[in-house]
């Protein structure tokens, strides 16, 4: 799934490239990626046809392109979030039409069109009423911590007072936005924390140095273009991030650690992976509560995955 730097090079072509253009017709080819928008395709089209993209914003993961306002009140916006393989391309308007093109919008400019192309329609787009400052369907969304009015020390805050694992704290979006899981390991590695160490278990500098690690893996996955394990992401203009030749944890299961060479390890985590050096970063001692409730539990006595990672 893109992350936040393969989300922010796509804002940025879109920003060169598609600001100042005036839509002049959108073909919906696929239903499925508008499903948010309350009036089906032909309302989606006919909300966009003859609006000015004039901004390219993003907060978190999602994408927002502002319209110029066609009365005095606040202007709407096209919003975009790309799901597990959603791609917004230029083009253009005679080049081939990609397999899984889903919507094509026809641009003002000769040489230019905007494409929406999604494989696993985990994708979507739709217009956001009055949202060209802050759409309020992401207003719940916590700012990222490349955003110069990221709070940090309210993130410090949260995470200290927060029982649950390091690792997912991380990836709540409402805490901090735009940390995926490849990422996450990364600035984890970088820290040698544990992804399970619990948030109230750390300290403000580490809460910090943590931060400042998931900072610099997100600027330098910015300045490869960030990370393509496959053709499934691209930027605008089709070419892949190449940050994945830079990676120190993620996907490196068996490899000897660049520190210490120790295996690396990988094990299960919410629906995916986490992948961790086991003598850089220990995992966390069990507090006396809880190997307290886990010796008055009867049943099975199978570790179960998550509680491997905490033994």
């Amino acid at each position: 799934m893109p992350e936040l730097p393969e989300v922010e090079v796509v804002r940025v072509g879109l920003e060169r490239h598609v600001v100042g253009s005036t839509i002049t017709a959108v073909e919906v080819l696929h239903p499925r990626p508008v499903r948010r928008h309350p009036t089906g395709p032909a309302g989606f089209a006919a909300a966009l046809t003859g609006r000015t993209l004039v901004g390219a914003c993003r907060r978190g993961k999602y994408l927002w392109l502002p319209l110029a306002p066609l009365d005095s009140g606040p202007g709407d916006a096209l919003m975009a979030h790309l799901g597990m393989s959603g791609q917004l391309l230029v083009q253009r308007p005679d080049a081939a039409y990609e397999r899984h093109l889903r919507v094509r919008f026809t641009l003002d400019r000769p040489d230019t069109e905007l494409r929406f192309v999604d494989q696993r329609m985990f994708g979507g787009l739709s217009v956001s009423t009055g949202g060209a400052e802050l759409p309020p369907e992401i207003a719940h969304i916590a700012r990222d911590p490349l955003d110069p009015l990221f709070d940090e020390a309210l993130f410090v805050k949260r995470v200290r007072r927060s029982a649950s694992g390091i690792k997912r704290i991380l990836l709540t979006q409402t805490v901090i936005s735009g940390v995926g899981n490849i990422y996450a390991d990364e600035a984890l590695w970088q820290a040698r924390l544990h992804g399970e160490r619990p948030g109230k278990r750390l300290t403000a500098t580490q809460v910090r140095e943590l931060l400042g690690h998931v900072r610099a893996v997100m600027n330098d996955a910015l300045g490869q273009g960030g990370t393509s394990f496959d053709a499934l992401y691209v930027n605008v203009n089709g070419e892949s991030g190449y940050f994945d030749r830079s990676l120190h944890a993620y996907g490196r299961e068996d490899e000897p650690c660049e520190r210490c060479g120790t295996p690396m390890r990988r094990v299960a985590f919410m629906n995916r992976s986490s992948f961790f050096c086991p003598v850089c970063q220990p995992a966390p001692r069990r507090t006396t509560a809880s190997r307290s409730r886990a010796g008055s539990c009867a049943g099975s006595s199978k570790t179960t995955p998550a509680a491997a990672t905490t033994r």
